[in-house]
């Protein structure tokens, strides 16, 4: 019988995430135990990912495992990967996509969000577009998985959290989603409710025919070079959104310019077969745009 080894971060999500494409393996006479492991991201917890050395800390061991040859394929949250993938690593394809939008979760009982309480957030994408949505609204970071987040939040240490509703739903906590909030509201993070597969030269990824999504993997392309282009890290408030219809690929993006803290959103279509021209095109255009405006 084949073997395909996956490695997986140890938390609940990530479990649940690596056990989707596990099960597609299996149904298709392949045997797939998860390696899985603890990351650095998931360690330091007392300090916010840009104070630490960003998304690449929650796939610096998973990296390892697979050079090692310890595991033969990693399955990442789109939205966690860094935006440059080690060329002897090669991602080998995207997830079909679960909901992208982010959502509010009131604490365990409540039906009013209270908003003299903080709203539990270290993402500054996030803020920055809560804030346009409700100027009043105040925050205090939080950082660990879902499950850690939500006992804070139901044991008075904020008012609210704002979670990615794929996940939740992954976890079968979609009964705690309180509201969503649009693409048009809140641009998701880039390849938000993507899963993406990573792996390595010479193994053979074919038994993954039928779980990975050629759409979903054109957005996400899109998605990643729209932020690549503008030199996004994990700390910068940049956002990415694409959908396809047809023969087309629409590009929601939110661009955050650090040095005058000004941002503004754009959106721009092109033809599918040509994602990352697409996100690189938006991107310059919204750099641009910000470029012209501070000289105004």
């Amino acid at each position: 019988m084949t073997t395909l080894r996956i490695g997986s971060r140890e938390s609940r999500l990530a479990v649940i995430q690596s056990e989707l494409v596990a099960g597609h393996l299996r149904a298709r006479g392949v045997d797939a135990p998860l390696v899985t492991m603890k990351t650095t991201g998931d360690v330091i917890l007392d300090r916010s990912l840009d104070q630490i050395g960003g998304k690449g800390l929650f796939v610096k061991e998973l990296d390892r495992a697979l050079r090692r040859g310890e595991s033969d394929l990693s399955v990442h949250s789109c939205k966690d990967l860094p935006m440059e993938v080690p060329e002897d690593l090669p991602i080998v394809g995207f997830s079909r996509r679960e909901d992208p939008r982010d959502a509010l979760v009131l604490p365990a009982g409540e039906t009013e969000w209270d908003r003299s309480r903080p709203v539990g957030c270290s993402s500054r994408r996030r803020m920055l577009q809560l804030e346009q949505l409700y100027p009043d609204v105040t925050f205090r970071g939080v950082r660990g998985n879902v499950l850690t987040s939500l006992a804070k939040l139901d044991g008075g240490e904020y008012g609210a959290l704002i979670l990615a509703a794929a996940g939740l739903k992954r976890l079968g906590l979609e009964s705690r989603i309180s509201r969503y909030f649009e693409p048009e509201e809140m641009i998701p993070a880039a390849g938000q409710g993507i899963l993406c597969i990573q792996g390595r030269p010479g193994v053979d990824y074919s038994p993954l025919e039928g779980f990975l999504d050629e759409e979903a993997g054109r957005c996400a392309r899109a998605e990643r070079a729209f932020v690549r282009e503008l030199d996004g890290g994990c700390s910068s408030p940049i956002a990415a959104f694409a959908r396809q219809e047809g023969d087309s690929l629409t590009l929601r993006g939110l661009y955050y310019c650090e040095q005058t803290g000004a941002h503004t959103v754009g959106v721009r279509s092109g033809p599918a077969e040509e994602p990352e021209q697409l996100g690189r095109a938006l991107a310059r255009e919204l750099k641009m745009a910000l470029s012209e405006g501070a000289r105004t």
